[in-house]
């Protein structure tokens, strides 16, 4: 009987991946549907120096800035103050009479690429979103054809001041207490 047991040649037991395979096959085809709707879109923003106020060496050029608030936009020169309102009506409407404006700058100013947009505390995300979509470039009939026009492609993005704090320093600057 012992030499029965040292005579008995252990074989190794295959693995059995039957079930890892099954997993693979749905897993990569999933991974590769999937992996085509996760892109990313990266856009550049360019934040004001800090000595960009300070420096008064060159002359005095556009400092254009939009101001989203909850009831309007309020497109202004950092200089000179207020350029033109828009009310925000919430529907498509609002945006004819914003990106004429936007063009009628563009032309006054065709070197200019850069602006800032200050927002309210409130405004939404997708407000912001669709605004620096409409402050970058603007479709102009011409003819027959509807070109692209690139407005503004140098976005800065910053908080607006409070209206009441706005409103109470232009009544100081206008002698008014």
């Amino acid at each position: 009987m012992r030499r029965r047991g040292f005579k008995t040649i252990q074989q190794a037991e295959e693995l059995n991946i039957t079930a890892f395979l099954n997993l693979m096959v749905i897993l990569v085809p999933f991974l590769l549907i999937t992996a085509v709707f996760s892109r990313l879109t990266v856009l550049e923003l360019n934040l004001p120096a800090l000595d960009a106020k300070g420096d008064n060496s060159e002359q005095i050029k556009l400092q254009l800035e939009l101001v989203i608030r909850d009831d309007r936009f309020d497109i202004q020169d950092g200089n000179l103050g207020l350029i033109k309102s828009i009310e925000r009506t919430g529907t498509d409407s609002q945006w004819k009479p914003f990106t004429d404006a936007m063009i009628a700058i563009k032309t006054r100013f065709p070197d200019e690429s850069g602006i800032s947009l200050l927002l309210e505390p409130d405004v939404e995300y997708k407000t912001m979103i669709k605004v620096m979509d409409k402050v970058r470039s603007a479709d102009v009939v011409a003819g027959f054809e509807v070109e692209t026009v690139v407005l503004f492609p140098d976005i800065s993005i910053g908080d607006a001041q409070p209206l009441a704090s706005v409103e109470s320093s232009a009544n100081q600057s206008n002698g008014e207490e």
